[in-house]
C-alpha cells in the first residue's frame, strides 16, 4: 500500500484531502507544520508528499520540498506542492524547490487523485 503524507496547516484542508484519498487504496499521515512535516517524511518515508506551501513556523513547503529532495534518503518521495499563489514566478519557485507537481488551490478531488496517479503508477 502507498504511503501519503499530507502537510497542511488547516485542519479543514487536511480533512479534505484524506477524505478525498479516503477512497483509494492509501495509506494516509498528516502533519500540520513544515517542520513535522519533514519528520515524519523521515520517519514513515511516504511515497507521496502532498504540502502546503505557506504555513507558519520555521519551515514552509518550498523549504522542506528542498530538504526533502537534497536528502539521499527521501529524494525518491514524490512531492506535491498545493498553493493559493498560482503566478508564473511562485510555480518556478516550487519546481526549484524540486517538487514533481503544482496544484492550484482550489483544485478539484478529481485533479488531485488523477495528479498522485501520475506521480505513483510506475511507467
Amino acid at each position: 500500500m502507498k504511503k501519503i503524507l499530507i502537510v497542511e496547516d488547516h485542519a479543514d484542508i487536511r480533512k479534505l484531502i484524506r477524505m478525498t484519498l479516503e477512497f483509494e487504496n492509501y495509506e494516509i499521515h498528516e502533519a500540520a507544520d513544515g517542520v513535522f512535516g519533514l519528520k515524519m517524511a523521515q520517519a514513515i518515508r511516504p511515497d507521496l508528499v502532498l504540502m502546503d506551501v505557506m504555513m507558519p513556523g520555521e519551515l514552509d513547503g518550498l523549504q522542506v520540498c528542498q530538504r526533502i529532495k537534497s536528502d539521499p534518503a527521501l529524494r525518491h518521495i514524490h512531492v506535491v506542492l498545493l498553493t493559493a499563489r498560482g503566478q508564473t514566478k511562485d510555480r518556478e519557485a516550487g519546481l526549484q524547490a524540486g517538487a514533481d507537481n503544482y496544484l492550484v488551490k482550489p483544485f478539484s478531488p478529481l485533479q488531485l487523485i488523477e495528479t498522485i496517479e501520475q506521480l505513483l503508477t510506475p511507467a
